[in-house]
């Protein structure tokens, strides 16, 4: 699955059958680890982001993200999140994929995980540009542990060019 469709799904308190918001963003780890969804409605001077922890999700599909109750929402402060997906200044969606040896791959322009695999981003989504995406279509890139994110690129090892694969989910289908 990709992240990019979980966003604006409803989030609901199962419990009392409410929706408590909208997912927003992903809060992410420097392993390569969904550890959180960001709510809509941070205020533009808020500090903090309204977020249900990955493993206060009880399901999660193409309609809905479901918690067991309001009690999974909490505030974290802005300065504790280290990358998000979409939104903020770590952000990885859009950031460049270079290798060690200086080569652009393209950029982020999407995250995939394993449903099954549980909070693990096995693979990022490669754009190299659009009329690129149109022809070729988007490749995408499984992660490594050997891959880091950076303030203005993620750095993959040597040998990445050469496992980039067609993704299967791309703009020319």
């Amino acid at each position: 699955m990709k992240l990019q469709e979980m966003i604006e799904l409803s989030v609901f308190d199962v419990e009392a059958g409410k929706e408590i918001g909208k997912v927003y963003d992903f809060i992410l780890s420097s392993d390569w680890k969904i550890q959180a969804l960001e709510l809509e409605g941070k205020g533009l001077f808020s500090h903090t982001a309204k977020v249900v922890a990955w493993g206060d999700i009880i399901a999660y599909g193409e309609d809905a993200v479901m918690v067991r109750n309001q009690q999974a929402v909490r505030k974290l402060e802005a300065d504790n999140i280290q990358y998000t997906y979409s939104q903020g200044k770590n952000k990885l969606k859009d950031l460049p994929v270079l290798t060690k040896e200086g080569v652009r791959l393209g950029v982020i322009s999407d995250v995939y995980f394993d449903q099954e695999m549980g909070n693990t981003i096995i693979s990022l989504e490669i754009s190299d540009g659009f009329v690129t995406d149109l022809m070729e279509g988007r490749k995408w890139l499984p992660c490594t542990s050997e891959m880091a994110i950076g303030e203005n690129a993620v750095m993959v090892p040597s040998m990445s060019e050469e496992r980039l694969r067609n993704a299967t989910h791309s703009v020319n289908g």
